[in-house]
């Protein structure tokens, strides 16, 4: 069942911290609307996936028989985007993943930072902001950091200097990575050790002996921690794998004289508050999947899709030749599962994730550098 909201206030900029940013886009069409919006019209009603009701309606007819889409918006408000994933996820199973070994290891990760001379931190590029750690900063203290933005294949230049801009302002190092081809893997290693190049010179200074640079690769599951180390190793010293929780300790490795890495399972908080942020790691696979809902995952993303200018439902109908009936993502999924898959939804939510996930969709990111 599906159930209709009216939306409710959006909160102010202070109480969201992913989608703040506005971009413009021409001649980018959502879907095709009978009659253009009039300057009176309000903010459109909500359809979540996982209600009752099996309408979603963009703007009402005068004569109330019927909804239509709106047409040609030239722009998306990420804002009001992200206020709409959290009214979609009320009516959801919460996602929550916090395995045995992320227990095990936290505190022992904790005590290994201490010796850190320099920390690179990875995250997902597609969701940089929903792939930290809140305590990262505690943990971290006055420590020298290097943030990576791993995947960065899957979104586009513009996003990419976007980020590259608003990390910048921040007085933070980062690095685009694309752990599957290694490309910026050397320069990485290049930058841990330039960051850390004043530990010799104290040691020096105490009368004691010259070591290698001590770098730990830290960040939450699946974003490309251990493929990150073996490009830099060049060969395969750490398990990798396309889905979260394969790395379960922590391990050191020599990359030449110079530098010693640590690669440590993906971490992830005991309890994750902001459930926008979490049904987007499950979109991307950086969370296990036992912790969500394969079907509402992937009706959420197709309403996220369906408004964000470079895909659109046309992209949608493109790919799949379904309609999408009324904006509903979950009906969606069902449609699919009955056309393809013998009335199986399962099999067709994890199909429209996989697209996504493998770029199907082109250059996607779902989250937009705040304002």
């Amino acid at each position: 069942m599906f159930a209709q909201l009216s939306p409710s206030p959006s909160p102010s900029p202070a109480n969201l911290t992913h989608f703040v940013h506005r971009r413009t886009f021409r001649n980018s069409t959502l879907a095709v609307s009978a009659s253009p919006p009039t300057a009176n019209s309000s903010r459109p009603p909500i359809q979540i996936a996982g209600g009752k009701d099996s309408t979603l309606d963009v703007t009402r007819k005068n004569d109330s028989k019927g909804f239509t889409l709106e047409a040609n918006e030239e722009e998306i408000d990420w804002m009001n985007l992200e206020s709409d994933i959290r009214l979609w996820t009320r009516a959801l199973r919460p996602v929550q993943w916090y395995p045995g070994h992320i227990m095990k290891t936290e505190k022992e990760l904790r005590e290994q930072l201490k010796l850190m001379d320099v920390v690179i931190e990875v995250r997902d590029a597609r969701i940089p902001l929903s792939t930290t750690h809140p305590k990262m900063d505690a943990w971290l203290g006055n420590r020298k950091r290097i943030l990576v933005l791993n995947r960065e294949d899957m979104i586009s230049t513009e996003d990419r200097n976007d980020w590259a801009r608003y990390f910048a302002k921040q007085g933070i190092k980062v690095i685009f990575t694309n752990g599957k081809l290694g490309m910026g893997a050397m320069k990485l290693g290049r930058l841990a050790k330039s960051l850390a190049g004043d530990v010799n010179g104290k040691r020096r200074e105490k009368g004691l002996l010259p070591r290698p640079v001590r770098a730990g690769i830290i960040g939450y599951p699946n974003v490309g921690k251990s493929s990150l180390i073996n490009r830099l190793l060049k060969r395969k010293i750490c398990a990798a794998a396309p889905r979260p929780g394969v790395t379960r300790e922590m391990k050191w490795v020599k990359l030449g004289d110079g530098l010693d890495l640590l690669d440590s399972p993906g971490m992830l908080p005991m309890r994750i508050d902001d459930q926008a942020a979490a049904i987007k790691l499950a979109i991307c696979d950086d969370i296990g999947e036992k912790a969500y809902d394969f079907i509402d995952v992937a009706g959420i993303l197709v309403q996220m899709l369906a408004r964000i200018p470079e895909v659109g439902s046309r992209a949608l109908y493109s790919r799949y030749k379904i309609q999408l009936d009324g904006g509903c993502g979950k009906k969606f999924v069902k449609t699919l599962g009955l056309d393809l898959f013998g009335g199986d939804s399962h099999q067709a939510a994890f199909r429209i994730l996989s697209d996504f996930r493998k770029g199907k969709f082109g250059y996607i990111s779902l989250e937009r550098p705040p304002l």
